[in-house]
C-alpha cells in the first residue's frame, strides 16, 4: 500500500489550515485505512505501520521520526529529499527511505529550526542548531546545496557515558581515568582536542562526574549539548545569531564575560573556535582554575597553533603575549582520535610549559599502538598506554589539593 497515497487522501479530508489535534489525525487515518483495504488484507502489524509512517509525514517529522527511535544510529546525513545515509556502529551505509517531497522536508527542518530560536531561508541558507534531544544539526539549503536540502544530524546518548564505561571500551585505561580523575579534582585547566566526531563532547560530558557536586559550574556553548554531572549548582547559557536585521547577537566572548560576574567555579566552554580564545585564556589567568573546553585539532601541537590563530583573530596582541597568555591559562591538553577501526581512544595528554614566548609541550602520557591483522576482518587497532618517566612539571595544584602521590612521578591518584 503507497503510503504517499495514503498521506494524500488523508490531507484531502483534513482541513490542516485549522488547529487538528493529533487524535482527530489518527481517526481519519484509520478510516482511510478501513476504506482502502476494502480489497486487501492487511495484517494488524502492517495496518500499525502504515498509520504510523501516514502520522509522522503529517504531523512528526516524516521518514526521520523512525530514523531517531534507533538508539543504535549516531549520524544521520539527508542529502537532498531521496538520499538518506545514516552512521551505525561505526558503519555508513544508505537509509531504505525518502521524505515524500521537497516541501515536507523544508516543512520539517522550520519546524527543527524554530523550536530553537533560530531561522534559515534562501538568504540565510546555512545554520547550527539542535534537537529537543540535543542532538547536533546542521543545515544547508539551496543555492548553496545543489541537490537539494541537507540536513546533518550527529546524535549523543540518551545517558551520558561514564569514565567506567570508557574503561570498557578501551578508549582510556584505569590508570588513565585515574590521572585525569585527579587533575580535574585539582582544577587544572583542560583542552580536549581531536578531529570531527572523535568524541570530544562525550568525553567531557564523562570526566564532568570527576568535579565536586558543591561547586558552581557554568556552561557556555553556540548550541547547548553538554550534559554535565553531578553538578546542582549549574548553570547553561547559549549563544544567540543576529535576528533579521542584524542585530541583538549574543556571541561567546559575551557570555564568556558576563559567567565571569556569576561566581562561578569552574567555566566549560562548549567549544572554541574564533576570538572567544582570547575570553577563555584570561578567564584561565583571572583565578577560574579547572576551567575546560574543547577544540578541533589534529594534534596538540596544532591546538597551540590553532589557539595562537584564534587569539590573534580577536586582540591586537603580539604573538609573545598571545603566548604568554597560553602559557598562563592551559595546563594540559587531551588529545582524542578516531582509530581506522572506528573505535575512540585517548591518543595522549600533553603538559603545557614554556617562557620567554616559546610553548612547549610535555607528553606525560600516550597511546602507542600495535597492529594485529584479522583476516577476513580486516585491521583492528590494540596497544597500551606508556607513560613519561619523567612525569607532571606542574604540580603544585596536585599538592594543594591533597592529591600528589610521590610514588607515582607522572601523577596522584584518589
Amino acid at each position: 500500500m503507497d503510503i504517499n497515497a495514503i498521506r494524500d487522501i488523508v490531507l484531502n479530508k483534513i482541513d490542516m489550515s485549522l488547529e487538528t489535534d493529533d487524535e482527530t489525525i489518527k481517526e481519519v487515518i484509520d478510516n482511510v485505512l478501513l476504506e482502502e483495504s476494502d480489497d486487501m488484507y492487511l495484517f494488524l502489524d502492517d495496518k500499525i505501520k502504515i498509520r504510523k509512517s501516514v502520522f509522522d509525514s503529517i504531523k512528526g517529522m516524516d521518514v526521520l521520526s523512525r530514523i531517531l527511535k534507533d538508539e543504535e544510529i549516531t549520524e544521520v546525513m539527508i542529502n537532498g529529499v531521496k538520499d538518506i545515509f545514516i552512521e551505525k556502529n561505526g558503519s555508513i551505509e544508505k537509509y531504505e527511505g525518502e521524505f515524500s517531497t521537497k516541501e515536507r522536508l523544508l516543512d520539517i527542518i522550520q519546524k527543527i529550526v524554530t523550536r530553537v530560536n533560530r531561522r534559515v531561508n534562501e538568504s540565510s541558507p546555512i545554520v547550527d542548531t539542535r534537537l529537543i534531544d540535543g542532538s547536533r544539526v546542521n543545515i544547508v539549503l539551496e543555492p548553496v546545496a545543489i541537490n537539494g536540502p541537507v540536513v546533518t544530524i550527529r546524535r549523543f546518548p540518551d545517558k551520558s557515558i561514564t569514565m567506567d564505561e570508557l574503561v570498557s571500551f578501551k578508549t582510556i585505561d584505569e590508570e588513565c581515568k585515574e590521572f585525569i580523575r585527579a587533575l580535574i579534582k585539582a582544577k587544572y585547566n583542560i583542552i580536549f582536542c581531536g578531529s570531527t566526531g572523535c568524541g570530544k563532547t562525550t568525553f567531557l560530558n564523562a570526566v564532568s562526574a570527576f568535579i565536586g557536586e558543591d561547586e558552581r559550574v557554568i556552561t557556555i556553548e553556540d548550541l547547548c549539548e553538554l550534559k554535565i554531572q553531578n553538578v546542582k549548582n549549574l548553570v547553561s547559557l547559549e549563544a544567540r545569531e543576529k535576528n533579521i536585521e542584524g542585530e541583538n547577537e549574543i556571541s561567546i566572548r559575551t557570555l564568556i564575560k558576563t559567567s565571569l560576574r556569576m561566581r562561578p567555579d569552574r567555566i566549560i566552554v562548549g567549544e572554541v573556535r574564533d576570538g572567544a580564545a582570547l575570553d577563555m585564556l584570561q578567564a584561565m589567568n583571572t583565578g577560574h582554575d579547572g576551567s575546560l573546553s574543547t577544540a578541533h585539532a589534529n594534534s596538540p601541537k596544532d591546538m597551540i597553533n590553532r589557539l595562537e590563530v584564534m587569539v590573534s583573530m580577536g586582540s591586537d596582541l603580539s604573538i609573545n603575549a598571545i603566548r604568554g597568555q597560553i602559557i598562563s591559562g592551559v595546563d594540559i591538553i587531551i588529545h582524542l582520535g578516531r582509530m581506522r577501526d572506528k573505535t575512540r581512544k585517548l591518543l595522549e595528554i600533553v603538559e603545557v610549559d614554556g617562557g620567554n614566548g616559546k610553548v612547549k609541550l610535555r607528553s606525560i602520557c600516550k597511546f602507542v599502538e600495535d597492529i594485529k591483522e584479522d583476516k577476513g576482518k580486516g585491521s583492528s587497532v590494540s596497544g597500551r598506554f606508556v607513560w613519561n618517566e619523567e612525569g607532571l612539571k606542574n604540580t603544585e595544584k596536585l599538592l594543594r589539593a591533597g592529591l600528589f602521590d610521590e610514588e607515582k612521578k607522572y601523577g596522584a591518584h584518589n
